[in-house]
Formats: C-alpha cells, structure tokens, sequence
C-alpha cells in the first residue's frame, strides 16, 4: 500500500475515533435521557467506523487493528484538529459535532465512488450513519439557536468557538491530493461547496451570525496537534501501555 493512501485512511479512521471518544465522555452526563443515549450511540458509530478502516490498514500489513489507536504517538495521529477538542457544554458539543458532521456526510458521498472498492464500501454503509448524525446536529443547532436567549447565546458562543477549525476541514495536505489525483476520495471543491451550503443554511435558520474574522487553524491531518489530544490518549491507551498484549 501507498504511503500516501495510508495516511489518508489514517486521517479518516482517527478523526473518527478520537470524536468517538469526546462524544463518550457524555455517557451518564447528558442533559436528559434521550440525548444522552443519541451522542452515545453515534460515539459508537464512530468507533465502528474507525474500526472498518484501521481493520482495513491491519489486513494490509499484517498487524492487530489495535496497533493503530492504541499505540501510535500522539504526532503519529492524523485527525482534524476540531475532533479533539473539548465538549465544553452541550451547545459546544452540538456546534463540534455539526461541523463534523457537514464535512464528514459529503466526504463520505464523495468517497462512494472510490477507485477502491474496500474505502467505497465503508463509505456505503458508513453514510447511513453519518446522514442521521447531520440530521441529529442539524436540528439541535436550530433548536439552541433560534431557542430562548440563553439557548442562542450559548449557541452563538459555540459556533465561534468551533469556526476556528472548520477550514482545516476542507484544506487538503499532500496524501488528500494524491489520493484525490487516483480517484480514492471525492471531489474538494465539491465537498466543500456542498458542505458549507448545508452548513449556512442551517446557521441561518438557527439565528446565527458566523464571525467575519477568525484565526484558521490547522495542522491536525499532519500530525500536529493541540494540547489535549495527549491527554485523550493517555485515558485511551492507558491498559495498553501499562500491560502490553492485554487480552480480555
């Protein structure tokens, strides 16, 4: 397997797995019941999803798909950088979650019709979930936004807390262009003008104003990362570390 078509697959199994853990840490502390259920059955999604392409790298080279999550560096993990971002409070998990979902549902469209057939049928069974999730964020966004005063400033709080890494998102580094020139993913522009168009609609409808001027960050997809991916990944890969070859 290409370098390249790896860190690609990597960039899409960690940015997955490493939201599934955020939206974890919701379990048992969701503002009710129902909610608290929905985050963490699409943390599991996730998870799931993750496992499909780290499973996918494993039969390549011939290792356990446990290899991937839970002992790589922290500058070995290629995830956006909006992933690992903290939950804050709900309206900020929402805001996180939306973005995410924005991209992540016409990346996955684009990447149906991928040149290879293994990332085309994740992708197919994968977009089932990721369509519910936007559907899910979607609404709690306009819920919040165009709720009572405190709803909404939380909510506009959210969105410029969240803004700053949504062009990470639709930048593409070196392995995205490659693979991208083979046909593996979908179509940038395409993905960015779908995504931003379901992205502004829903914001307006919420009652929100997104920031004029904001400071872009980057630099998650090449292994770059903020301060607290460290400490999502001392929780994550604590058993393996401290008993290497754990077995249940």
């Amino acid at each position: 397997m290409e370098d390249q078509l790896k860190e690609f697959i990597l960039m899409m199994a960690d940015s997955s797995m490493i939201l599934g853990q955020r939206l974890g840490e919701w379990c048992g502390h969701g503002p009710v019941l129902e909610q608290d259920i929905a985050i963490t059955n699409i943390a599991l999604d996730l998870i799931g999803e993750a496992r499909n392409y780290y499973r996918y790298l494993a039969d390549v080279e011939g290792i356990n798909e446990d290899e991937y999550p839970m002992k790589r560096d922290v500058r070995k993990f290629r995830n956006v950088l909006l992933t690992e971002q903290p939950n804050g409070n709900w309206a900020d998990t929402i805001m996180r979650q939306f973005i995410f979902d924005c991209y992540h549902y016409y990346h996955l469209e684009g990447m149906t019709e991928s040149s290879d057939a293994r990332l085309s049928a994740i992708a197919k069974k994968t977009i089932k979930e990721s369509s519910y999730h936007l559907s899910f964020s979607g609404e709690w966004v306009i819920r919040l936004g165009d709720g009572t005063e405190e709803s909404h400033q939380k909510m506009q709080a959210g969105l410029e807390n969240m803004i700053t890494y949504y062009d990470e998102l639709f930048l593409p580094v070196q392995y995205e262009i490659f693979c991208r020139s083979k046909n593996i993913c979908g179509d940038f522009n395409l993905i960015k003008k779908n995504a931003s168009a379901k992205f502004n609609s829903v914001i307006h409808e919420a009652t929100l104003t997104i920031p004029e001027m904001y400071h872009a960050r980057k630099g998650g997809k090449s292994g770059l990362h903020s301060e607290h991916l460290g400490f999502i990944l001392a929780d994550m890969q604590f058993m393996q570390r401290a008993y290497p070859g754990l077995t249940w």
